[in-house]
């Protein structure tokens, strides 16, 4: 009879437990639209260029810049990449053609940004790098 009792009550105190969760934070997803996602993103130093093409795919490409000083004067580096991002919900993953197999490209977008993650080498130039936060300056 104790262990019985014992269950109903782990039951009901599991019960109550979930209930307490606010309802915006159980099961929240966010997806975005083709028209969210479309578009020029821009930061000082990159630019990313994205068509939402369907079927959870974009393509992508990207464009950026590292400025550095010399004796001579000012300079660059710079870096280009293409190719199919898999887009679930509101998170993009890029692996650029012709990039190193370790290089991963993540992307988050939200109402007014995307913010870009990188992992790996991913074949740009000396400092030059995809991650940072990006606005969005136009649509496609």
């Amino acid at each position: 009879m104790n262990r019985a009792l014992l269950a109903l009550m782990t039951c009901c105190a599991l019960l109550a437990a979930s209930l307490l969760v606010p309802r915006s934070e159980a099961g929240k997803e966010t997806i975005v639209t083709a028209a969210q996602v479309n578009g020029t993103w821009k930061n000082k130093n990159g630019t990313f260029d994205i068509k939402a093409l369907g079927k959870q795919r974009l393509q992508v490409s990207f464009s950026g810049i590292y400025r550095y000083n010399t004796p001579a004067g000012p300079s660059v580096n710079d870096g280009e990449a293409s190719g199919i991002a898999f887009i679930e919900e509101d998170t993009a993953i890029f692996k650029p053609e012709e990039a190193e197999d370790d290089c991963v490209i993540t992307m988050k977008f939200t109402k007014d940004k995307l913010t870009v993650t990188q992992e790996g080498i991913c074949g740009f130039g000396f400092h030059v790098t995809a991650a940072g936060t990006y606005r969005k300056v136009g649509n496609r």
